[in-house]
């Protein structure tokens, strides 16, 4: 039995009242998603541990069966991974976001406007030229993701989820040491030689993440990038917000972890999932017109999965539209992607699934809300569905939020859900 985990990122959603009091699941044209719990078993998950906040890194982590106490850093050293970045010792990795800022100090947009990657490298470069030196640089990503890299960096600060303060003002939300953290003398780390190197303060590191936040405003608002942008009626993206930060994570493969995994693969556009498929030991299929964005090329990462399949045990299929459709709020844009998710992958994978010989076991779930209302990530259970020739079905007849709270595989928690997927042979 070959395994195929389709994760929309960020899909589940609230009961909406424009919707007549249903949530976009139930409102949207699914039928693709619907047969498979129909024929299938359904249940929820709980994607996120206590004590963590409700990021992607957390929460696709944890679907492939990861333990987080064990193997989080945050999401600057996957995003690393994912560019080619092999970090060194002493690194302290940060994701740093192109946002955009108005006159006011308000955070507008967290993806800069859908600044392109064309446009940011530009920046990216800028920041580089005038800001990077012996300690710190930083490096391209794409579109509004990038990379901070600060040698002897301290990882025990708290920098504010630029997705998660919209319309904050960002002067009151800069970065500063973790509150209850005491530094030593033991906060070092040792070099390719074997020499000890003591790690800046969280006061040291967050002082020059400040002073980097500040410059940027100057350097990035009078670019060319950006002074376009604003002619074109667009959003400028006006500022750098690093977060995320940590170091090199340790984790087993998934092959190590499930001798059912004798080879795997991602498909993702988003640099944080193909991160994660790295250190999981997973190969990246890249995907052309793979955007992230509502525009993404559907079919193509269908079919990417499909052909994954041909030759791999496992794949790691994510699509990141819906996730940033409800961080913008645009209600009638996540419906559309929701329905272009069932007819453009579910359909394709569907059809092109049906005359296969060997079995594939389905699982389709979201890594955690994104409620449209809100704009953010909510901490909540997550309907998911699991589909494989000669299932014995559930009741369940509609892959949604509430039908999925009646499935037989009731409410998993954590690793919990791969484990179950792991059974299934």
């Amino acid at each position: 039995m070959k395994h195929l985990v389709i994760v929309a990122d960020g899909m589940a959603d609230h009961p909406v009242e424009r919707l007549g009091g249903k949530t976009l699941l139930q409102f949207a044209d699914v039928p693709n998603m619907d047969a498979l719990a129909c024929n299938g078993r359904t249940g929820r998950l709980v994607t996120i541990p206590d004590g963590f906040s409700p990021g992607s890194d957390v929460a696709n982590s944890v679907i492939l069966g990861y333990d987080q106490e064990k193997v989080y850093e945050g999401r600057g050293p996957l995003e690393a991974a994912s560019i080619g970045y092999e970090m060194r010792p002493g690194d302290l990795a940060l994701r740093v976001s192109l946002i955009s800022v108005d006159e006011r100090g308000r955070i507008v947009y967290h993806h800069g406007g859908h600044v392109t990657t064309q446009e940011s490298f530009q920046l990216i470069d800028c920041l580089n030229a005038e800001l990077a030196d012996e300690r710190l640089h930083f490096h391209r990503g794409s579109q509004y993701r990038h990379l901070l890299v600060i040698k002897g960096g301290n990882k025990h600060i708290e920098c504010a989820l630029p997705h998660d303060s919209i319309n904050k003002d960002w002067h009151g939300l800069l970065v500063r040491p973790k509150e209850g953290y005491e530094h030593s003398g033991d906060d070092c780390y040792f070099d390719s030689l074997g020499v000890k190197h003591n790690r800046l303060s969280p006061k040291e590191t967050s002082d020059i993440l400040n002073d980097l936040i500040l410059k940027s405003q100057g350097l990035l608002g009078k670019h060319k990038v950006n002074i376009n942008r604003r002619s074109c009626g667009l959003p400028p993206a006006n500022l750098i917000w690093p977060w995320g930060g940590g170091y090199r994570p340790s984790m087993l493969t998934l092959s190590e972890k499930y001798p059912e995994v004798r080879s795997g693969a991602v498909v993702s556009a988003d640099n944080l999932i193909r991160g994660i498929g790295q250190y999981a030991g997973l190969k990246v299929v890249d995907v052309d017109g793979a955007t992230g964005l509502a525009d993404t090329n559907y079919e193509g990462k269908a079919k990417a999965a499909i052909d994954a399949l041909r030759t791999d045990d496992f794949v790691f299929l994510h699509i990141e539209a819906s996730d940033e459709a409800g961080h913008d709020g645009d209600l009638q844009l996540k419906l559309k992607t929701i329905e272009d998710i069932d007819l453009r992958v579910m359909g394709t994978i569907c059809s092109e699934l049906s005359d296969w010989k060997e079995p594939v076991c389905i699982a389709l779930l979201p890594d955690h809300p994104t409620p449209v209302e809100l704009r953010t990530h909510v901490d909540e259970p997550v309907p998911f569905l699991v589909y494989y020739p000669g299932i014995k079905p559930d009741s369940v007849s509609c892959y949604d939020e509430q039908s999925c709270m009646s499935g037989s595989y009731g409410l998993l928690r954590l690793q919990e859900f791969m484990e179950e997927i792991m059974k299934i042979k």
